[in-house]
C-alpha cells in the first residue's frame, strides 16, 4: 500500500480534475442522436490540449480513451458509431495521466428523458457513493467502504456488481487496495491517512449477476436490466476523507442544458 506524500496528493488532484473537466466537455454533447466515438475523439482532443494524456488508451490494449457503457453495460463499452437513444443512460468513465500520475472519474448521463426508475437508480448509485467516501476514514478498513455502499444499494432492493471493484491510485492507475462495493465492517485492509482510493460503485437496477460482452471488453448485466456506475478519486485522512476530484462542473454544464 503505497501512501501519498502531500506533494503526490496535489499531482494526483491536477489529474483528476482535469478527468472533471473533461467528462464536462463530454457532457455538454451528450444528447439523443450523438454517436460515442463523437465524444470519444473530443475527450482525447481535449485531454491532449490540457497537457495531459489518455490514461485508458493502449492499457490492456484498449482501444479508446473513454469507457462509454450505455445501458445493461455496466463498465469497459467501447465507443461506437452507434446513436445514443432518448431514454438511455451512458456511463463515461475518464482516466488521465498526468505528471507522472493519474486521475480516473465516472458518471454516468442521462440521454433525453428518462424513466422515474432510472432516475432513482441513478441517485441511489450517488447516494452509494457519497457513503463509500464517509467510510474512507483513517483507522477504518477497505470492508466498511464495501459495507457502506452495499447497505445503501441493497435497502432499496438493487443489486452491487462484486467482479469489479474501485482502487488505489496513483503512477498506476490500479494500485492496491482494491476497494470493493461490497463487504464486511472491520475486515480488510487498514486505511491510512494519505492513502489515494477511487472508489466507484457499480448498481444493478436488477440482479448482480453480470458477463463479459461479446466484444470481448463490455461488461453487462446478466438480466439485461440497466446499470449505474459514479467514481471518484479520495485521499484518506483523519476523520474525513478529501475528494479529489469533481463532479460539480459537470453538473453545473447539465443545469444549464436543462433550463
Amino acid at each position: 500500500m503505497y501512501l501519498k506524500t502531500e506533494e503526490e496528493i496535489e499531482l494526483i488532484r491536477e489529474s483528476s480534475l482535469l478527468v472533471g473537466k473533461t467528462l464536462a466537455e463530454v457532457a455538454k454533447l451528450i444528447e439523443p442522436g450523438v454517436d460515442t466515438v463523437k465524444l470519444d475523439a473530443i475527450a482525447e482532443q481535449f485531454i491532449r490540449d490540457n497537457g495531459g494524456l489518455p490514461g485508458f488508451k493502449g492499457m490492456y490494449d484498449f482501444p479508446n480513451t473513454l469507457c462509454i457503457s450505455i445501458n445493461a453495460q455496466v463498465v469497459h463499452g467501447i465507443p461506437t458509431k452507434d446513436p445514443l437513444k432518448n431514454g438511455d443512460i451512458v456511463s463515461v468513465d475518464c482516466g488521465v495521466l498526468m505528471n507522472e500520475f493519474y486521475g480516473d472519474v465516472a458518471y454516468t448521463f442521462e440521454v433525453g428523458e428518462v424513466s422515474k426508475e432510472i432516475k432513482r437508480l441513478l441517485d441511489t448509485t450517488k447516494e452509494c457513493l457519497q457513503a463509500g467516501i464517509a467510510a474512507a476514514t483513517a483507522g477504518n478498513r477497505v470492508g466498511d467502504i464495501g459495507y457502506a455502499v452495499q447497505s445503501v444499494a441493497e435497502s432499496k432492493g438493487y443489486g452491487v456488481v462484486r467482479e469489479l471493484v474501485g482502487h488505489g491510485l496513483g503512477k498506476k492507475l490500479h494500485e492496491d487496495p482494491q476497494v470493493p462495493n461490497y463487504g464486511k465492517r472491520g475486515q480488510g485492509a487498514k486505511l491510512k491517512e494519505g492513502l489515494v482510493i477511487a472508489i466507484e460503485p457499480m448498481i444493478n437496477m436488477g440482479k448482480r449477476h453480470v458477463r463479459q460482452d461479446d466484444d470481448g471488453w463490455a461488461i453487462v448485466t446478466k438480466d439485461g436490466m440497466p446499470s449505474a456506475h459514479f467514481e471518484h478519486d479520495v485521499v484518506v485522512r483523519k476523520g474525513m476523507a478529501e475528494v479529489l476530484s469533481t463532479h460539480e462542473l459537470i453538473e453545473e454544464v447539465l443545469r444549464k442544458k436543462n433550463k
